[in-house]
This record gives structure tokens, sequence and C-alpha cells, in this order.
């Protein structure tokens, strides 16, 4: 039996979270799931969008399922997916971007893997205004030669681990020579520890470029924060979306798994939303728990149901079905 955390979240989360859960359910995983509650409903219940009992639950789970969250505007508060990152130290965030048979794209064949580190860079947190008058202000870049050692050491253990042939260090080391040069460092000494696998480093510039012309050339990507942020939405563009890209969080005793999109509280409540994402981060749920049957079962009928195209939400297919109707087809396909 896994203890895990589940934090339905706002807007369009209950839904597909109760979707997803229902399908891990379903592939006879033993979950014990202990509801928590985040984001603008627990603000608006406790005056906190992230409750101490939340808090407990996943400090004693050690392993988080999260839907969308909103965090306040204007409150006060920074986001909450920031601070859970920072919190249990949740360095490495993993956003893998494959192409559909049954998504139509520019590309095919796109197979990309975006590692983000998740604490450090222009994340961090700390920025204020310069001058009485806050006609300027400044934001601190922090980089730790130990932060970009273990996410890159991070990608390229995953690139063993999961047969990838390729990892490309991104960086800005050409203006950026301190923080970017000590990332670029720590890439090119880690690279010899893996020569079965091949290395590459481009700036950052040059591959939102060749994303868009050759993606295929492309493997696992490694980088900072921002520059991860960007690139892995840009990666989701390729393959149709955000609503088709898992996020798992991962630390050295703690994980957190999410769809990476956001809330969407324009379609709330009409069963609409397309549930692959959270579907996608429980699978890669499940293989960190250990649970790699289940885990290729699911994927398995995700991929039938997805290429078959009449049993999928709207934005796939205009004349498409409900959430949990999607939800019930990749259940009959297991």
């Amino acid at each position: 039996m896994h203890n895990v955390t589940l934090i339905k979240g706002d807007g369009i989360g209950p839904a597909i979270m109760e979707t997803a859960v229902k399908i891990i359910d379903a592939a006879g995983v033993s979950i014990n799931w202990e509801y928590a509650e985040a984001g603008m409903g627990a603000y608006e219940k406790y005056g906190t969008p992230l409750p101490e009992a939340t808090i407990a639950s996943i400090e004693k789970n050690r392993v988080a399922f999260k839907g969308p969250l909103t965090t306040p505007m204007g409150k006060g508060f920074r986001s909450i997916n920031v601070e859970l990152r920072k919190r249990y130290d949740l360095y490495a965030n993993v956003r893998p971007a494959r192409s559909w048979k049954g998504v139509k794209t520019p590309f095919s064949d796109v197979d990309i893997v975006v590692v983000r580190e998740n604490t450090e860079g222009l994340y961090s947190g700390i920025e204020h205004y310069v001058g009485r008058d806050k006609s300027a202000a400044e934001a601190i870049k922090v980089i730790t030669r130990e932060g970009c050692e273990r996410i890159i050491e991070y990608a390229f253990q995953y690139a063993r681990d999961n047969n990838r042939k390729k990892v490309t260090v991104v960086h800005k080391a050409n203006i950026l020579k301190l923080t970017c040069g000590m990332f670029l460092e720590a890439g090119d000494e880690i690279a010899k520890q893996y020569p079965e696998i091949e290395y590459d480093q481009k700036i950052v510039d040059a591959v939102c470029m060749h994303m868009v012309t050759n993606p295929h050339q492309f493997d696992v990507i490694v980088t900072t924060n921002l520059f991860g942020d960007i690139l892995s939405d840009l990666a989701a563009g390729l393959v149709g979306g955000l609503g088709l890209i898992p996020g798992a969080n991962i630390g050295a005793d703690a994980a957190l798994f999410e769809a990476v999109h956001g809330s969407a509280p324009d379609i709330a409540g009409q069963n609409i939303a397309n549930p692959s994402a959270v579907i996608l981060a429980g699978i890669m749920m499940l293989h960190h728990l250990g649970e790699t049957e289940a885990a290729q079962r699911i994927h398995n009928a995700l991929v039938n149901v997805i290429e078959t195209g009449d049993q999928v939400t709207r934005d796939l297919n205009p004349n498409g079905v409900s959430t949990t109707e999607m939800g019930d087809a990749i259940i009959a396909a297991m």
C-alpha cells in the first residue's frame, strides 16, 4: 500500500484529478489517497493557500499528486508551486514532450525531455526595489555549484536509466559568464562520467531556434530554472500543447507529480478539460513508486484512446467527449 497526498486543486483540477485517480485505481494499484487542500480554495477556507495540514501530509507521505493551483493575486503570497519545490528541495523538474499520432502538429516523432533546475536561478525569489522612489527594481540570480552539479548529474543518470542517447546542456555563458559559466563547467565535467551518452552544449537562444526548425536533434535537455520553464513550454507547443505535458518534481527524499497547465477557471465545472497531462503525471508517479506494470498499462491505454481519436476531449477533437467519458474510455482500453 502506497500513501500519497492528493491535492485536487482549483478550477478544472478536481475533475481531471478525479478522472486520473479513477484510472490509477482501475489499474489495480493499491494507494491510500490522503486528501489535502491548497490553492485558492484553501485560501478562501483557511486564509492560507498552503495549510499546515497539507504540509504535514506531504512531510509524512513524501509523495504528492497535485492538480493545477491558483495563487491568490495581490495577497502577498508567492507561487504555491515554487513554495512546495523549495520547501521539499524538489530540485529536478522533469517534463517529457512526445508526439501523438492522433494529434496534428507541424512535426512528428518529437521526443524531448526537459530537465529543469527547480530551486535556484532567477526564481530564487530575491528581488527588491532600488531607490526611494522605486524607480528601478533588481532581481538576483543565485546559482550554486552544488545545484548545477546535482541537476546535471540527474539528467545524465535519467538518460542512462531510460536508454536516452544524448544530453544537451543549455546555457547563456557567452553573456552570463559566472552563473551560466558555472553551469556549463559542471556539464563539461559530469559528461566525462557518462562516455556512452552523447554530450552537447548550446546557447539558449540558439536552442529556441533549433527546436522550432529541427526538434529531432534533441533528446534530453538540462538547463537552469528560467530557461527550463521557457523551453519546456516551447517543447509542449511542438507536440500539441500543455494539455499533453506532465511534470515531475523530484528531490532526494520527496516527489510531487502534476499537470503543468493552469487551473483554467473559464471552463471549470463543465467536464470538458483534457485529463491527459495529469494522467501522464500519474504514470510518472507510478514509475517512481515502482508500479511499472500498471504504469505501462495506463500508458498503452492512453496512447490507444488518443490515437483512435473519437473518445477524446474537444481540444483534441471538435466532436469529442467529456472528461469523464475520456477517462472511462481509457479504463475500457486497459
